[in-house]
């Protein structure tokens, strides 16, 4: 291994690293004793979709692997049965088996759209959790102060807010943790919002004898709100599975003061390049080019260059021209309605959209039936083929 071509590679984009200096440790360590440094990084599967948030640590999980580094997913299918408070002021509420199961599945398959899962060992924290009697439990959590737990900001706030502090919550850290001491693991990957998870894992693996993992945190990527980090929660995220169009039309729709991130966080693009870019802009470059070429940037890397050709000009002709077309349109089969509520005729085209939702985008007028705007959802609907529904920006479909 070149560790100095690896350092300058690794270190790129890198928001914290604890210690300062532990990336060029723990390279030269592994480049002296001829071993592969143990990458872990960690989900708890809490929705089915990963997005461009998640991409962010999986490209630099990417880097690590191909710099010939072991890869560790662990699976927190035991974690997420708790439920981590991290980024919020409220317990998240904890998921049944049966979803977690689901989603845990979804997480494996769509990893393979960024880092080669035939060179990657998973592990799923119930694998040694459900086996720990309760004194060994008790045993876990009496290495860790509660002055310790409450250094973390969300419980803080939280005390300081009178707002409820669950002691199952106060475990989920050391849990989280305990991970890194069962993969003996050196170097633990994560968003800075996972910080002190991540030093919980270096403080726990030197209480029972071990030299602590480094740990590195990847900037979070903002959503489409240009607020909040992109969220599934929050639904201002890019899904890692959405189509070439989709995919497209929500980079398009980002605020201009994100495309610099993007294209750092989310692209391959060199420094440079994005310096360049904002030079272009400071000169009265129209940002729109830059997120045109930013969109087709994201959607080559996890669908192809002909995929973000097509894409593009989607966008143009429906966007830009004002000119769908019938290939434009999911198919929508009615078989036997001969007549619905507005409602109900959306909710059959998106099932997967709540019907409050759908009510909404209805009263602000995003729905179109035939290119004519409908905001009574009690109206009534006779579909016939070849009639449009237009719900939002993205959405349009054909009835057959």
């Amino acid at each position: 291994m070149n560790t100095d071509n690896d350092i300058a590679v690794l270190a790129s984009n890198i928001a914290i690293m604890e210690p300062s200096d532990g990336l060029e440790k723990k390279l030269a360590l592994a480049a002296k004793e001829n071993r592969r440094l143990v990458i872990k990084l960690g989900f708890d599967p809490t929705a089915p979709d990963l997005h461009l948030g998640h991409a962010v640590v999986l490209r630099k999980l990417r880097q690590f692997q191909d710099a010939g580094h072991s890869i560790v997913i662990i699976i927190g299918d035991f974690t997420a049965s708790i439920g981590d408070p991290t980024g919020r002021n409220k317990l998240r509420p904890p998921l049944s088996e049966e979803q977690i199961a689901i989603n845990s599945q979804t997480y494996i398959d769509q990893l393979g759209r960024i880092i080669d899962i035939s060179r990657i060992e998973v592990r799923r924290n119930s694998d040694w959790f459900r086996k720990m009697s309760f004194s060994e439990i008790i045993g876990l959590v009496s290495r860790v102060t509660l002055a310790q737990m409450m250094q973390r900001d969300d419980f803080k706030n939280r005390y300081a807010a009178s707002s409820p502090i669950y002691l199952h919550e106060l475990l989920y850290p050391v849990l989280q943790g305990y991970d890194s001491v069962m993969i003996n693991a050196d170097i633990e990957l994560g968003g800075t919002d996972q910080l002190f998870n991540n030093m919980v894992g270096r403080m726990l693996q030197e209480s029972f004898g071990s030299e602590g993992q480094s740990v590195i945190t990847m900037p979070l990527l903002e959503g489409l709100d240009g607020k909040d980090k992109m969220s599934k929660s929050k639904g201002n995220y890019i899904a890692l599975t959405d189509s070439p169009e989709d995919m497209y039309g929500k980079v398009m729709s980002l605020p201009d003061h994100l495309i610099f991130s993007y294209l750092s966080l989310a692209t391959n693009v060199p420094a440079e390049h994005i310096t360049e870019a904002r030079e272009q802009v400071e000169r009265g470059m129209n940002p729109i080019l830059l997120k045109k070429d930013l969109a087709h940037k994201i959607v080559a890397i996890y669908h192809g260059d002909e995929a973000a050709d097509t894409a593009g000009k989607h966008f143009e002709r429906i966007f830009q021209q004002h000119n769908p077309t019938e290939e434009d349109h999911l198919p929508l089969i009615l078989d036997g309605h001969t007549r619905l509520s507005l409602i109900d005729f959306c909710s059959q085209a998106l099932a997967e959209m709540s019907r409050s939702e759908i009510r909404r985008l209805i009263r602000s007028g995003a729905v179109r039936i035939n290119a004519h705007k409908e905001t009574d959802e009690l109206a009534t609907i006779y579909p016939e083929s070849g009639m449009l529904l237009w719900m939002g920006k993205r959405h349009r479909f054909i009835v057959k």
